[in-house]
């Protein structure tokens, strides 16, 4: 695409410039504020306490919601959803078609779904009212554990309260100060927060470049007591996948454990939608530590790891973020397991899911979109290489019908910045075509965004 939009190069600069000017001011009027406080109190010594307003992120974020009112942008986080959310969702009192979800198979709302969720109330309550290891263990929770273990070929699996928690619970409890943890530069946050909870020295490779992650393994394997090595089996910002054979290779050549984040992969990849393996016939147990979230395919929340038993058990009596946490209520386990079922008997959806991330991803290339590295499996980013780009366009196919987040600086680099979509089983091609043309239509609408100084 050619069109001219978003924030000129004078723009910038003037904005910059003012939000430079006006933090300036509001930094000196804080420090005077201090001073005179001070004074009042009778000593420097006693000042003003510590302001949450002066955290470096704290500041950041002043700075960036500064930028959004200066632009006058509406932000389009945190909008209110009044019913399911699936390929079509109602916000406020307006029907839109929502490429903003995670219910990659439909299955959030199904009725046999549901009716586990609801038959697990009735019995269980709505909380185990417990940490697991205590008396919050219920009949559901070994059900779902050994589904999901099955689905990998694991001998075992743990469910947690959260996806995020699993991996910052598990990578820090499991990695310590002498070791080393290698990973894709384009990881999931959790998996970035356990390593620095863990203490282990952390080596970036650029993104689902397998040979830079042999290199840095190489390197740094020596001087290690363990190594992890860590790859998501599909990635979430730009949609494309790892060669897994290789990284299992690689782990074995250094003696590294590899850990693989399923949280996008299962119900998506492979032809019954059993993950990144089955969608490259490797064999499962290449992998150490199979991760993965129930609250994407599997309509529910939490997260889980499959793995040999004796981990499975170590981190069953061990991980903090299991062990001090309550259990995972039994309604989401029950809807969890019922939604794997389900995507083992119907793989139509699977496919039906495939075939729109192509159609989706090709039609978009072909109108001249960027989609970066998507390989169509369910997420395809169009870039937009300017954070106010990507906002102005998310609103701008808001007001047309369609529900679609932008992903912005620093979630993203600058010229990464981007609308991602996802697709779902739900989706018909019209609806996919419609809404490649309303991006159309949202980006000629965009006329250059002067801002005066």
């Amino acid at each position: 695409m050619t069109h001219s939009f978003g924030l000129s190069t004078t723009a910038r600069l003037a904005l910059l410039q003012r939000l430079a000017k006006r933090r300036a001011h509001q930094d000196e009027a804080r420090i005077g504020q201090g001073e005179d406080q001070g004074r009042n109190r009778g000593s420097a010594a006693r000042g003003t306490r510590s302001r949450f307003a002066d955290l470096p992120g704290m500041r950041d974020f002043a700075l960036m919601q500064t930028a959004v009112e200066a632009l006058s942008l509406e932000s389009p986080f945190f909008r209110p959803h009044a019913g399911v959310a699936g390929a079509r969702t109602t916000i406020g009192n307006s029907r839109y078609l929502n490429f903003s979800s995670y219910n990659y198979l439909g299955l959030n709302g199904d009725p046999r779904v549901t009716g586990a969720a609801k038959a697990a109330i009735d019995r269980y309550g709505v909380s185990p009212s417990a940490s697991r290891l205590v008396s919050g263990e219920r009949p559901v929770h070994a059900e779902l554990e050994s589904l999901l273990a099955e689905n990998y070929g694991a001998e075992a699996a743990l469910c947690m309260v959260s996806g995020h928690a699993t991996n910052v619970t598990v990578i820090g409890h499991l990695m310590g100060a002498r070791d080393v943890i290698v990973h894709d530069a384009a990881i999931h946050n959790s998996c970035t927060e356990g390593a620095r909870l863990s203490g282990a020295r952390r080596i970036p490779f650029a993104h689902n470049d397998w040979r830079a992650a042999e290199r840095a393994l190489e390197g740094a394997r020596r001087a290690a007591g363990r190594a992890l090595l860590v790859v998501e089996g599909h990635y979430s910002m730009d949609g494309d996948v790892p060669d897994l054979a290789r990284f299992v290779e690689i782990a074995r050549r250094h003696d590294a454990w590899l850990m693989v984040d399923e949280a996008h992969s299962l119900g998506v990849l492979g032809p019954t939608g059993r993950g990144v393996f089955e969608a490259q016939g490797v064999d499962p147990a290449g992998v150490d530590i199979w991760m993965g979230t129930l609250s994407k395919t599997l309509s529910g929340c939490g997260g889980f790891i499959a793995a040999q038993r004796d981990l499975i058990e170590w981190l069953r009596h061990t991980a903090p973020g299991f062990v001090y946490s309550v259990g995972l209520p039994p309604n989401l386990a029950a809807a969890a397991s019922e939604s794997l079922r389900i995507m083992r008997a119907e793989p139509w959806r699977v496919e039906k899911l495939q075939r729109n991330a192509r159609h989706f991803r090709d039609r978009a290339r072909a109108m001249g979109f960027d989609t970066g590295s998507s390989e169509g499996h369910a997420i395809v980013p169009v870039i937009t290489g300017s954070s106010v780009k990507a906002a102005r366009l998310s609103v701008a196919m808001f007001e047309r019908g369609v529900n679609v987040q932008p992903i912005v600086f620093p979630a993203v680099p600058e010229q990464a910045a981007r609308l991602r979509f996802f697709l779902c089983a739900e989706h018909e091609t019209a609806e996919l075509d419609r809404a490649l043309e309303v991006l159309a239509e949202a980006m000629a609408s965009l006329s250059p965004l002067e801002v005066p100084g």
